[in-house]
């Protein structure tokens, strides 16, 4: 088993090629390196790694992209080379001055890291430091001590970096002239490690790489010594036995992310300090954001942050792109495209990196630069029809508000059904539904598979109620927000609600030959098309958790992520409703208590919940 979690220290500190292609010694032959330390405006000393053309020179410059990482900028050393430089070896050849900046407290740079810095909009003095005050401090430099540089830079990243990203957009350095933040985090509270609220146990595994001080610079992990080396591969299992996680301060106790996390269970001062939304207003650079409707990581981030800008600063060159991937899915090439299960197309993620990420940064960095790059405000991958669709604005003001009523008889009527009704469940936190049905994959670092997973294995169970509609005439495209309405009682105190939308195969479909396992059915397959969780303690408020009153209808809204999705002829939609989803999300006690995270056994108890069947889903329609 120790093998499993060297593995998953390596993903942890995959830096620039965290989304690498293999590749050859092409960036050795044609470029040089350069290592160095660039201070910042308190003092602080950042290592960076510049990789310049070899052919640059006064009469041949060249273009600055820029990617700030707390995965390391490895490999150290003026003679190593990564596989790729860049986003992608496409842009590798076209030629940037390639740049890569370990961030504050992190590997061979200097001061105090923090998870997801908070932003200082009004800096008083120059200890007032943030990721924005960084980025343009490096970015200063760079334009000022780089030999043949055209004075223009561009930033990208994936994860993290996306972050690293979208926070470098507020620097508002007149230099940075592109940014491309890839599955950034937006929210710590809504993203990543929590979703609304709601824990990701499945995370249980990263918080070393999280929450570790390291003592000096350094170009090894410091870490190691905290992460948890189980003696199975069924995370499911493991995270049940270990009981409450009160029970994980006996991994984690010196661990002071995981002790922030426990001790701040409501969006107080600490999560609302690390909203990056709040701080975007006027946006200087192009921005081209990036995402997978399959990232079981990052998916609220790219479309939180697209919203927002164009919210507050309409005029600004912002555009979104999001295809049929997983977390970073688009930087490295599969041939064959799959989600888990589903095949999607040939070369999906070439196709980006050629006529769309290529093409934003040598028109904005290496071309006239206008707004006229040739690109759509959108371009989204449509996951039911398999094909990009371009939209002018996202999402589109000409969709149809639909309502899926959740009748009690188990079918999706799109009008409320007559009379009153209601189906309940008996939901019991020690034995939770599990949230997918591959245990292979629970205590790795990211829960990729699960976001299009077969749901049979969940539907078939008596803790998750499903409902229907009828055999689709002809085909539905769902296309932007979705928000379920749900009213709601419980027995207990307490409950979480998990909402799955649903592409139900026809009992006719044929297998796709590029299916992993022969033991995949793709009859009758029940495609997750997308999911929320929502706790219902933040039901009126994230600030101040309330308690169910027992027995009492309740409303409670869980909103969705956007999808672009046709249910095509044939078809059905599904909607289940469950309340666990284990170990993706901590299980809720049932038993409401001011700290969930400091719940004791005692207070893990079954209740039965009851859906009422004037409960509906409300979704987006395309014509």
């Amino acid at each position: 088993m120790n093998k499993i979690y060297m593995l998953l220290i390596a993903l942890a500190v995959i830096s620039t090629t965290a989304f690498a292609q293999t590749g050859s010694d092409y960036a050795a032959a044609h470029y040089t390196k350069k290592d160095v330390y660039i201070t910042m405006r308190d003092g602080i000393k950042l290592f960076t790694s510049i990789y310049t053309p070899k052919d640059a020179s006064a009469q041949k410059k060249y273009p600055i992209i820029m990617q700030r990482t707390c995965y390391s900028v490895a490999p150290y050393g003026a003679d190593k080379f990564p596989a790729k430089l860049g986003p992608s070896e496409l842009m590798m050849k076209a030629g940037y001055i390639v740049v890569y900046q370990d961030v504050r407290g992190r590997w061979k740079s200097e001061g105090t890291w923090t998870n997801m810095t908070p932003v200082i909009d009004n800096k008083k003095g120059k200890k007032d430091v943030d990721e924005g005050s960084d980025t343009y401090d490096t970015i200063d430099w760079l334009v000022k001590n780089v030999q043949f540089n055209n004075g223009r830079v561009g930033q990208w990243g994936g994860s993290y970096p996306g972050f690293y990203t979208a926070a470098g957009i507020l620097s508002n350095h007149p230099a940075l002239k592109a940014s491309s933040p890839q599955a950034p985090i937006s929210d710590f509270w809504y993203d990543d490690f929590h979703h609304n609220g709601a824990l990701l146990e499945s995370y249980f595994f990263t918080y070393p790489v999280f929450g570790v001080q390291k003592k000096d610079t350094t170009s090894k992990s410091w870490y190691a010594h905290q992460t948890i080396k189980p003696d199975t591969r069924d995370g499911y299992q493991f995270l049940l036995d270990m009981g409450p996680l009160t029970n994980a301060d006996k991994y984690y106790k010196d661990n002071f992310y995981w002790q922030e996390t426990v001790n701040h269970p409501n969006y107080d001062e600490f999560w609302q300090k690390r909203d990056l939304l709040r701080h975007f207003g006027k946006v200087k650079p192009a921005v081209m954001i990036v995402g997978g409707w399959f990232d079981a990581e990052d998916l609220r981030g790219p479309l939180a942050i697209f919203k927002t800008i164009n919210k507050t600063d309409p005029a600004a060159y912002n555009t979104i792109v999001m295809g049929p991937f997983d977390h970073g899915g688009w930087s490295r090439e599969q041939g064959h495209h799959r989600h888990g299960d589903v095949y999607f197309g040939d070369s999906i993620a070439t196709f980006y990196q050629k006529d769309i990420e290529a093409r934003f940064f040598n028109h904005f960095l290496k071309g006239s630069g206008d707004k006229n790059s040739g690109l759509p405000k959108a371009y989204l991958y449509n996951t039911g029809k398999k094909e990009w669709a371009q939209f002018t604005q996202w999402p589109v003001p000409a969709a149809i508000k639909q309502k899926l009523f959740l009748s009690a008889d188990g079918k999706l009527p799109m009008s409320q059904p007559s009379g009153t009704g209601s189906v309940s469940f008996i939901s019991d936190p020690l034995k939770p539904v599990p949230y997918t049905a591959d245990n292979t994959t629970t205590v790795g670092f990211t829960p990729r598979n699960y976001m299009s997973e077969d749901q049979r294995f969940a539907g078939r169970r008596t803790d998750v109620l499903v409902f229907q509609s009828d055999v689709l005439t002809e085909d539905v495209t769902l296309g932007g927000e979705i928000m379920a309405h749900l009213k709601v009682a419980t027995t207990g105190t307490d409950a979480d609600w998990f909402v799955k939308l649903i592409d139900v195969y026809p009992g006719d479909e044929p297998q796709h030959p590029y299916l992993p396992n022969k033991n995949i059915l793709m009859a009758g397959y029940q495609q997750m098309v997308r999911s929320e969780i929502m706790p219902g303690r933040f039901r009126n408020s994230f600030e101040k958790p309330e308690a169910f009153v027992p027995n009492q209808k309740t409303n409670v809204n869980v909103k969705l992520q956007d999808v672009l999705h046709t249910f095509k002829k044939g078809h059905r939609i599904m909607i289940q409703v469950q309340s666990t989803a284990f170990p993706l999300f901590a299980r809720n006690p049932q038993k409401f208590v001011a700290n969930p995270y400091k719940a004791t056994e005692a207070d893990y108890i079954k209740a039965t919940h009851t859906v009422y069947n004037d409960s509906y889903v409300e979704v987006e329609v395309l014509k």
